[in-house]
């Protein structure tokens, strides 16, 4: 199992974040089209870890098994929190200005989509899962 943990402090581990992912996508067999996915994901999550929280931790583990292809990502802050989880995940919705595509976006890509969120923690989960 491969794993890599980024701490988000700076613009620049989002960036790290993000290629740390695409390396275990592709060193795990997924295509270019799903290492951009996750990639994507993890920018996403990453910057919104640092935006709204300050920053935080992302980490990238690669769970296949014989019969599938698994990356997961946790990103976990120690921000705010989410007041509306439901409304962060629609689409429009922002309280940062932005187009707020951000969650609702991630939510699309992955094909696994947990998010927990209180004053103090947010953690977000995605997995990216193809058949081997």
């Amino acid at each position: 199992m491969s794993f890599e943990s980024v701490a988000i402090s700076e613009t620049a581990d989002i960036v790290r974040a993000r290629g740390a992912a695409r390396t275990l996508a592709a060193q795990a067999g997924f295509n270019l089209a799903d290492q951009t996915r996750l990639a994507t994901a993890v920018s996403e999550l990453s910057r919104n870890a640092l935006n709204y929280a300050g920053g935080g931790v992302c980490q990238i583990t690669d769970h296949s098994c014989d019969r599938h292809r698994r990356i997961r990502v946790v990103v976990e802050d120690h921000g705010p929190g989410i007041p509306d989880i439901t409304r962060a995940t629609e689409d429009g919705y922002s309280t940062g200005g932005g187009l707020g595509a951000g969650l609702p976006g991630t939510k699309r890509l992955m094909d696994v989509f947990e998010i927990e969120s209180r004053p103090g923690h947010t953690r977000v989960q995605v997995e990216l899962v193809r058949p081997k």
